[in-house]
């Protein structure tokens, strides 16, 4: 559960925030601890620690603008020096074609809290409606381990099943785990709580979370504690399709891919052009699938695949370099 002001949030009280945390079934919150390089007040090492204490999962959160990506990192890090055991990454709307920011904020950040700490990034669930925003770099090499979009469909203006299956979809390419963020506020019925639950578990999401606790009322508390939740049966939620001429982060991302795939010839700038139709091509037809050029449902697996192989491949090599080596 999302926590963004702790003083408003029961009271202030963390012994009440813990009696309904373990009342109604949940295992972490997610308090806000920095806003662009302010560290705030609220995250303190007392207070992670009563928490973690009483069993909750304790991890920070971040709301970056890009703008100052060194402070901004050096904010972020904070979190894991009061005792986090994650920190999530929000970058929306400022953030959008900032690349260079995005880069530079997630290697000063990786510095300063280690290649192994637990990052997560979220930020809006359909990709196609900010495709300049730098997804690829936040959930590339080096970044957050985890995907968490906010699937907020009365925000969106849709149904739990439609924003869930398009954020399935567009979010999927970037081969990152996706733990999605419902909604509480704006007075979520519960039975829509209850959908997005159901899907969740059918698409095998490692877990979820809701925004926001001071906006959470009696019933939908009630409908998070509940263990009965209905079983459903998987459904493809499909891949988008790239072609000449697409434009965007998507294709920075299948890109990248490429790239990693040994197909060096083509260049991530977000342009879908002649080479990377070319370097589609030649994947399509190593698996004998249509060689049309166009990225499809049947050729992204099989891109994700081969990359992430040779991926683990190539970092193989290298840990078994700095151990001949005596680097560690």
């Amino acid at each position: 559960m999302w926590i963004w002001q702790l003083p408003k949030t029961e009271g202030g009280s963390l012994a009440r925030i813990i009696a309904k945390a373990k009342a109604n079934r949940i295992g972490a919150v997610y308090i806000k601890s920095a806003d662009a390089g302010n560290p705030w007040s609220q995250f303190t090492p007392s207070a992670v620690s009563q928490l973690k204490a009483a069993g909750l999962r304790v991890c920070g959160w971040q709301f970056v603008y890009g703008s100052r990506p060194t402070a901004e990192a050096a904010a972020g890090a904070k979190a894991r020096s009061a005792g986090a055991e994650c920190l999530i990454i929000d970058a929306e709307s400022a953030y959008e074609g900032r690349y260079r920011s995005a880069t530079t904020y997630m290697k000063e950040l990786r510095r300063r809290v280690g290649p192994s700490f637990a990052l997560g990034f979220t930020s809006f669930p359909y990709v196609s409606f900010h495709s300049s925003l730098p997804y690829s770099v936040f959930l590339g090499s080096g970044g957050a381990q985890v995907n968490m979009p906010q699937v907020y469909w009365r925000d969106i203006g849709t149904t739990v099943t439609t924003a869930m299956n398009r954020t399935w979809r567009e979010n999927r390419i970037y081969g990152r785990p996706i733990v999605p963020i419902g909604q509480t506020y704006q007075s979520a019925p519960v039975a829509d709580i209850a959908r997005f639950r159901a899907i969740a578990r059918a698409w095998r999401a490692p877990g979820y979370s809701w925004w926001e606790w001071s906006t959470t009322s009696p019933r939908q508390w009630a409908a998070l504690a509940t263990d009965q939740v209905a079983r459903l049966a998987p459904a493809d939620p499909g891949w988008p399709q790239l072609q000449r001429g697409s434009r965007g982060d998507p294709v920075v991302q299948a890109q990248q891919l490429l790239v990693a795939a040994g197909y060096d010839a083509v260049k991530a700038n977000g342009i879908f052009g002649d080479r990377t139709a070319a370097a589609v091509r030649a994947i399509q037809e190593g698996r004998n699938l249509p060689s049309t050029g166009v990225l499809d449902g049947a050729s992204w697996p099989v891109l994700l695949r081969k990359a992430g192989a040779k991926i683990a491949r190539r970092n193989a090599r290298i840990a078994r370099s700095a151990t001949a080596t005596g680097r560690r």
